[in-house]
């Protein structure tokens, strides 16, 4: 398990630069000069302009584009974004902006259980060394884009820093400011089978001048988890649950690192090799993804099924056993798989009995006893709190609507215990 970062490392010494001539819009005046502000200092270096008193900000409005900057000061390197990798689903960051909110949390917005993304925009202040003084501003945009596999034990995360605008004082050299994103990953030993490892990309740590950002803004992290071949049969499914996480830091010369990107972004994965009953033998998921099984009340297949979960729902008084205050979980509360062949079959066996006792011997109608939480959940008929439901429709729909469900395990690496939801529409 890699440590936190230490104060030493956030703290490394900025490249030399060359002098630089001054942006023309500051030499004519357009910015006023630094002055000690009279309100309480806030700290030295970088901070969040969320907490700069907006009096303090006065002036700090007409950002430029680092590359502008760069061009007017003799110092414009040419971006090579022709080498950055391309992400195996290239819409990802437009459905990612799309989820600003959700995006700018520290999970990021989970869009599945196999892409995840992180849009956080940044806006600082660079104060002097006594607190007292703006020396200047600087936004820009983090993006990580993770993929996770299913059919391989890998996750990928292309990282980058993007839109880097700035606003330095005439006496303050933005050439020198840096951004950097410092990747860990730990194991969580106890939920993990047993001897989990993961491979640990050789560079995990990107500090650049603002300039190296702008010329190659994107990076890529990938980590995998070895195995030892099929060991399902013998009750090891070789999972290892890790937890990505990343911090952001940005300095100056002579200026303390910026404090607030600690913990900046968490990801939460996990690498399995169960089997069959996984879809694909192995693969990797970010386990914060919500799995959710949709189903209509129109789809002429499974309109019965759809509709007795419905019922157990959202109307649980029309539903078998009946009983005053019934609720059944699925919508708020999780569902959760069970693969144990015999837990399912026990599950089957009283649903059936259940549906007998209301409806007598169906044997020859064409009809099939279906069962809601399904006979493959913890919360199936056999858990002992009779929060179930059992009707009688028409046996393809039924088996229609378990295609579905299983669909659902697959498709998404749903392991035994995991949890999912259920969803019917109208």
């Amino acid at each position: 398990m890699n440590t936190p970062l230490t104060l030493a490392r956030l703290t490394r010494g900025a490249v030399t630069a060359t002098a630089l001539t001054l942006l023309a819009a500051v030499t004519t005046g357009a910015h006023p000069a630094p002055a000690a502000d009279d309100a309480s200092p806030t700290p030295a270096g970088f901070v969040d302009a969320a907490f700069v008193p907006a009096e303090q900000l006065q002036g700090f409005d007409q950002l430029v584009p680092l590359a502008d900057y760069l061009h007017t000061h003799g110092s414009s390197p040419a971006r090579k974004t022709a080498d950055a990798p391309a992400p195996p689903d290239p819409d990802l960051k437009q459905q990612c902006a799309s989820h600003a909110a959700q995006a700018q949390a520290t999970a990021g917005w989970i869009k599945s259980r196999f892409e995840s993304c992180q849009k956080r925009p940044y806006d600082l202040v660079l104060r002097d060394t006594r607190g007292t003084t703006t020396l200047g501003r600087l936004k820009f945009d983090q993006w990580i884009l993770g993929f996770s596999y299913d059919g391989s034990r890998r996750v990928d995360y292309i990282s980058s820093i993007e839109n880097i605008l700035i606003q330095p004082i005439p006496t303050e050299d933005a050439t020198k400011w840096r951004v950097g994103q410092h990747f860990r990953q730990s194991i969580n030993a106890s939920t993990s089978d047993p001897n989990p490892q993961v491979t640990e990309p050789q560079t995990k740590e990107r500090d650049e001048l603002l300039g190296e950002w702008d010329r190659t803004p994107q990076w890529t992290l990938t980590y995998t988890a070895p195995d030892r071949g099929p060991l399902f049969e013998q009750g090891n499914q070789q999972r290892v649950y890790s937890t990505v996480v990343m911090d952001l830091t940005a300095s100056s010369p002579n200026s303390t690192p910026y404090g607030g990107g600690v913990d900046n972004y968490h990801s939460s994965v996990r690498y399995d090799y169960a089997g069959r009953p996984a879809g694909k033998y192995k693969g990797t998921v970010f386990t914060a993804a919500r799995v959710e099984l949709v189903m209509s009340q129109k789809d002429p297949e499974a309109k019965q099924s759809a509709l007795h979960i419905y019922d157990a729902l959202n109307r649980p008084e029309r539903t078998f056993p009946s009983w005053p205050g019934k609720s059944v979980p699925g919508a708020k509360e999780p569902l959760h798989r069970v693969i144990d062949p015999d837990k399912v079959e026990a599950n089957r066996k009283k649903s059936i009995q259940e549906c007998r006792k209301v409806w007598g011997d169906y044997t020859g109608s064409g009809l099939e006893c279906d069962e809601y939480p399904f006979a493959s959940t913890e919360e199936g008929s056999t858990k002992g709190d009779n929060r179930f439901s059992v009707r009688l429709i028409d046996g393809p729909d039924n088996r229609k609507g378990g295609e579905y469900i299983n669909a659902v395990y697959t498709l998404n690496r749903v392991l035994n215990g995991d949890p999912f939801y259920v969803k019917i529409t109208n």
